[in-house]
């Protein structure tokens, strides 16, 4: 067996909050958007791009950072993605105008697509043992779901009581503590690099595929389906994206290695959580809209009515999935913790305009956070499963794009499905009123039921990836020994399923059976 680092869990703490600046980013500049807006000067059309310019660098070049992280090391990768966000963030904090505000979200997200997959092959190749990393992944996985409602909590108070720019700036310590903290503490096993020469054909294929494709959904929400320039983004992105799998299928160093999808744990688990991501973006949307415009809640309250999200995640992630994580094998954990969020949002379908925040938000979301913690956790863990050491970084790139395209999908799917919804309601109900009164409150009436219906299809989509997650992942408990033949690296994940190890000696191959 290999010696294990010492410094790992003090490595943990540094990958960890570099992971909660990353997703606090994703809902914090939401808050502030309306006053960055209104300072800039940023037209209505334009003000999407705030967050589209940062989803469309990310989102495109997750798999080229991923292997980035493989060829230049990960420990490297990471402090490096590091300072350039903290860079981006004070860019964006000091911005004058539209362009520099536009150019600083697409370099944060040039950077965190750098950063983010390196952050999650640093704990595949770090703890190697099934119990302690059941734990590291507990934590990593607590914070990728629950860092979205802090977010949302300290962008309300920094747009109430300082300034939107605070929630750039705030970017800046985290990056410099994690940086600093990597760069001393982080020992990356020697081994796992990739030094084969960069596929330059893929890195454009995907990179222009998955910019299309992020850019065709967002169209979506704005422009509608129908737009002829979403359907030929799409059309686009399709054709992009066939021909980056047939290079790949050819070359003889690919940046994507089929072998990292084809393997049914890890295509299963890239699938479930693209889908659960969907749901949940969707609802992170459609209740912060309901408490603040029909509950006229402030933005501070409404960041504090995510907190019983926050519990149920940080719960079910450390509690539930880490203590069973070496005990049942891991679909047993996943597909019922995404039906037990399907569960949360099924009571959220029964939305009213009245509706009692502790009667029935407040165990919606303990459920919802509850179930999301639960599987999330095996689900981070699973994505570098019986990976060749040398494809970790692209391997982990594959989950945060699983992610990333989800929530672009989610946010226009479920925004369209609830605005058909609304002016259905509106359409059919509109005779009745006829006081200012009586359409103020149809208003309300139309908004809630058209959250409820997109609630009802994230129901269906969450019982559908827990569906994929029983079904394709077949992978045993973790603590087994190592596979025999698995040092070949062909990324089969020989033996799935005979209870070797959710990536616990065969994940990290080469370092662990060369003893």
């Amino acid at each position: 067996m290999p010696e294990t680092d010492p410094r790992r869990w003090k490595a943990l703490v540094f990958i960890a909050l570099a992971q909660l600046m990353v997703v606090l980013d994703a809902t914090i500049v939401n808050i502030a958007l309306p006053s960055a807006q209104q300072d800039l000067g940023i037209s209505d059309g334009n003000r999407q791009w705030v967050i589209t310019a940062y989803a469309l660098a990310f989102g495109g070049l997750l798999l080229f950072g991923g292997r980035i992280a493989d060829l230049w090391g990960r420990k490297r990768t990471f402090v490096v993605g590091l300072i350039g966000f903290a860079a981006a963030s004070a860019l964006g904090g000091a911005a004058t105008g539209e362009a520099m505000m536009l150019g600083a979200r697409a370099l944060q997200g040039a950077f965190g697509a750098l950063l983010a997959p390196a952050a999650l092959s640093l704990l595949a190749v770090m703890f190697t043992d099934g119990k302690e990393r059941a734990k590291a992944f507990g934590i990593y996985g607590a914070i990728a779901g629950g860092g979205g409602a802090v977010g949302l909590i300290l962008g309300g108070f920094l747009t109430e009581y300082l300034n939107w720019r605070w929630t750039f700036f705030v970017n800046i310590p985290f990056a410099i503590i994690a940086a600093v903290g990597a760069y001393f503490v982080i020992r990356e096993p020697a081994g796992g690099r990739n030094r084969s020469p960069l596929d330059i054909p893929g890195v454009v294929l995907s990179t222009l595929g998955l910019v299309t494709l992020v850019y065709g959904f967002t169209r979506a929400e704005s422009e509608g389906w129908s737009d002829a320039t979403t359907v030929g983004l799409f059309v686009a992105s399709a054709v992009l994206l066939a021909a980056f799998v047939l290079t790949e299928s050819r070359v003889k160093s690919p940046l994507l290695p089929l072998r990292v999808l084809t393997e049914r744990n890890r295509g299963g688990v890239y699938l479930s959580l693209g889908l659960a991501v969907i749901a949940m973006f969707g609802l992170f949307l459609f209740l912060t809209y309901y408490l603040q415009i029909v509950k006229g809640y402030s933005p501070v309250k409404t960041g504090f009515a995510f907190l019983p999200m926050i519990v149920g995640m940080i719960t079910g992630s450390t509690q539930i999935g880490t203590r069973l994580m070496t005990r049942v094998p891991p679909r047993w954990l996943m597909g019922p913790g995404f039906l037990t969020a399907g569960a949360g949002m099924l009571l959220l379908t029964q939305l009213e305009v009245d509706t009692s925040y502790a009667g029935l938000i407040l165990p919606a979301q303990l459920l919802l956070g509850l179930g999301m913690g639960t599987a999330f956790m095996p689900a981070m863990s699973l994505a570098t499963h019986g990976v060749d050491p040398r494809d970790a970084g692209v391997a982990s790139a594959m989950v945060n794009t699983s992610q990333q395209v989800g929530g672009a999908i989610g946010t226009a799917l479920l925004n369209t499905i609830a605005a058909s919804a609304t002016t259905a309601y509106l359409t059919d109900h509109a005779a009745g009123a006829t006081t200012p009164a009586a359409q103020k409150l149809l208003a309300l009436q139309g908004m809630v039921e058209g959250y409820a219906a997109a609630i009802w299809w994230a129901v269906g989509i969450l019982v559908v990836s827990a569906l994929i997650a029983v079904t394709f992942i077949n992978t045993g408990k973790p603590g087994g020994g190592p596979v025999a033949g698995s040092a070949t690296g062909d990324g089969s994940g020989a033996g799935a399923g005979s209870g070797e190890g959710v990536g616990v000696e065969d994940e990290v191959k080469i370092p662990v059976i060369a003893h």
